[in-house]
């Protein structure tokens, strides 16, 4: 693939959007706290956008003023809370969702409240509102320290089952945990997938494994701005074609 001769993309990573009163992983933003998030951005001249059209821009030169939105997991309050705010704002995002569960609950947080995932009907809904669908594998399973068919049937039986329920290609993959070293990173790769998102910024930093900013309920203007300029410290010397293994 070819990119443009930039820095790696700002990316921001979510996974929650809905009102909550227990949070042990901090992985819930309330609604109205995403709103500002999302105003926050507005007001920057800054766009939300899927990692497709994030990377399709970064092809074209053209990925100025453009920051990628992700949601981890695929809760089903992504179609109640998330997509007419970002249709307000003229946004769209990328749901990595768990194929092996979709319909369930996330019950691979054994301490965490329970919520509810994504329906294959709300997955085909939120595509047709202009979002991207990507895979988080088919039970949320730490793939380094997985066998490796069960790390085929991750990556390549998670994407058949979406590609399925969408009927559309399915390009993208989000490691569960963040979870990630070189031999899972070639892996996706040979897997025919187009780019592949991380958590942190590490020495694997590439398409195929894209680090993100962690963006939670307690992130307001003081925090959100410390965030993407320490972005931007670390990014600066990394380009988004680097860092995929050989």
């Amino acid at each position: 693939m070819t990119t443009s001769d930039s820095g790696m993309p700002l990316v921001l990573m979510y996974h929650s959007v809905d009102r909550y009163r227990s949070d042990p992983y901090r992985i819930t933003v309330r609604p109205t706290r995403f709103d500002q998030q999302m105003r926050w951005l507005w007001r920057r001249g800054l766009r939300g956008v899927s990692m497709r059209q994030l990377l399709e821009a970064h092809r074209q030169g053209a990925a100025a003023g453009l920051v990628g939105l992700t949601f981890d997991d695929g809760y089903a309050d992504f179609l109640e809370h998330v997509t007419r705010t970002l249709s307000w704002y003229g946004f769209t995002g990328t749901v990595f969702a768990v194929a092996g569960r979709l319909g369930g609950v996330n019950e691979w947080d054994s301490d965490g409240p329970r919520k509810k995932l994504m329906t294959a009907k709300a997955l085909r809904t939120i595509v047709t509102l202009g979002n991207e669908v990507g895979s988080h594998g088919m039970l949320h399973t730490r793939l380094p320290t997985a066998g490796d068919s069960e790390i085929w049937t991750e990556i390549m039986r998670s994407r058949t089952i979406l590609e399925s329920i969408i009927e559309a290609p399915v390009t993208g993959f989000c490691y569960p945990y963040g979870a990630v070293d070189g031999q899972t990173i070639t892996a996706v790769r040979d897997a025919g997938y187009d780019y592949a998102c991380a958590v942190t910024h590490s020495d694997l930093d590439g398409r195929f494994a894209i680090p993100r900013t962690y963006v939670g309920d307690r992130d307001k203007t003081l925090r959100l701005t410390a965030k993407v300029l320490r972005h931007g410290l670390a990014m600066r010397r990394t380009r988004l074609e680097l860092g995929v293994p050989g």
